[in-house]
């Protein structure tokens, strides 16, 4: 049975000082693109018959970068909409609010503009783990996105629910990959590169 390598792009101007990216395309900083050519030696150990990937630029130009050729650009697996959070650190968000806020525990709710609920992004990526499934009996699949949607679908692979994701962080340009031990989905591997 195959394994499913979670990819995360490298660094962009707003990963890189915490402001919450979804939908804003933004580019690869340099250093983010040092980061996706640090990983092509990682990625050719691998034989994939899959990669999908985000259609946002930093994600498509991280595989790129990392020597992945794209199979399939998967809408599944763009990051969350953070509604009125978008381009806000958590600090801002935090201060605005009089009060802690988390991503994981208030979402995006308390937006001027609502975004998306993490139960909504983990019908979304259960869409994808069904899909990479499918392939698994033929060998690896590698998916190709961003932070936070990466980290509800490892929860979702393991069984957890999204919120659950908080437990796994991946910091810009690195990787993960998700396996099995006696049948059971499991992590193998996390935050390389």
């Amino acid at each position: 049975m195959g394994q499913i390598v979670v990819l995360r792009h490298g660094q962009t101007e707003w990963s890189r000082s915490g402001q919450h990216t979804g939908t804003t395309d933004l580019p690869l900083l340099p250093e983010g693109e040092d980061q996706a050519r640090s990983l092509r030696a990682a990625m050719a150990g691998w034989e994939f018959v899959e990669v999908r990937v985000s259609p946002l630029q930093r994600a498509r130009r991280t595989a790129e970068l990392a020597g992945l050729v794209a199979t399939d650009v998967d809408h599944d697996l763009v990051e969350l909409d953070y509604g009125g959070h978008e381009g806000r650190t958590t600090a801002e968000i935090s201060d605005e609010l009089g009060r802690e806020w988390s991503i994981w525990r208030d979402g995006t709710v308390d937006a001027d503009v609502p975004g998306e609920s993490l139960a909504d992004v983990g019908v979304r990526v259960d869409r994808v783990l069904e899909r990479a499934r499918e392939r698994l009996d033929d060998g690896d699949v590698a998916l190709v996105a961003h932070g936070h949607v990466l980290r509800v679908l490892t929860a979702r692979w393991l069984g957890l629910e999204p919120e659950s994701g908080s437990l796994f962080a991946l910091p810009a340009g690195r990787y993960g990959v998700l396996g099995h031990e006696h049948g059971r989905p499991v992590l193998t591997g996390w935050a390389l590169g």
